[in-house]
């Protein structure tokens, strides 16, 4: 029977609009003085993604995002000094959550969850302080279905460590087997589930691709996970 599902926030509950994206990076590169080419953001995406897996024992480490940050930017074409500072300042606008916005199914999904007698949690690797995301959260409507929020940042961890998994599931009175976490990363969410004992579902993304990494269930839209929840709740 599941009794707790997680969720992860980015590309999972909201989604960044063209700030993000290949010309949004475009524009952020100008202002630095860089020319870079808006056709290859997805390539730079996919290539950048190996960054994410340098957190030592995935200890929590500030900096990660921004390396991360300006490899997609090199990866575009950009070059020198103003790299960083371009990455730093891109990875400002996106913690603020100013250019981002929730996915249209999410309130009555989550809302139907929480009907169901289904605990809500949520885990987001981040480097701000989680007063901030909690604010964006409320902002957007949602904060009332969850009952536990946890930033890595918070911590010290970042997902996949188990012990981050294992922290939500202790807060929400959760063994492993009856909890589920819904995400996009492989690596993060799906194989950090597993990880800590827990059933997990992908939601489908062109960023980061299964490869070898088998969920539980795959969804492209969020609505489509309340029959898998049905199903295994019995």
């Amino acid at each position: 029977m599941t009794r707790a599902v997680f969720f992860d926030v980015d590309f999972t509950l909201i989604y960044p609009g063209p700030t993000f994206r290949g010309e949004g990076y475009q524009s952020f590169c100008a202002r630095h003085g860089m020319t870079v080419d808006a056709s290859r953001f997805e390539t730079a995406v996919a290539q950048a993604s190996a960054i994410l897996d340098e957190a030592r024992d995935h200890i929590y480490e500030a900096g990660l995002f921004h390396r991360y940050t300006a490899a997609i930017i090199r990866g575009m074409g950009g070059v020198g000094p103003a790299v960083q500072t371009c990455a730093e300042e891109i990875y400002d606008e996106w913690a603020a959550n100013r250019h981002f916005e929730l996915y249209d199914d999410v309130p009555a999904t989550l809302q139907i969850i929480a009907k169901r007698g289904i605990r809500i949690g949520l885990i987001s690797n981040t480097i701000w302080p989680a007063e901030l995301h909690i604010e964006d959260l409320e902002e957007i409507g949602v904060l009332p279905y969850l009952e536990h929020l946890i930033f890595s940042g918070e911590i010290g961890l970042w997902k996949p460590n188990r012990a981050v998994f294992q922290h939500v599931l202790a807060a929400l009175e959760a063994e492993p087997e009856h909890a589920v976490f819904v995400g996009d990363s492989p690596r993060e969410d799906i194989l950090g589930a597993h990880g800590a004992g827990m059933r997990a579902v992908w939601v489908r993304s062109a960023e980061f691709p299964l490869d070898d990494v088998e969920p539980n269930a795959i969804i492209s839209e969020l609505p489509e996970l309340l029959p898998i929840l049905e199903r295994w709740h019995t």
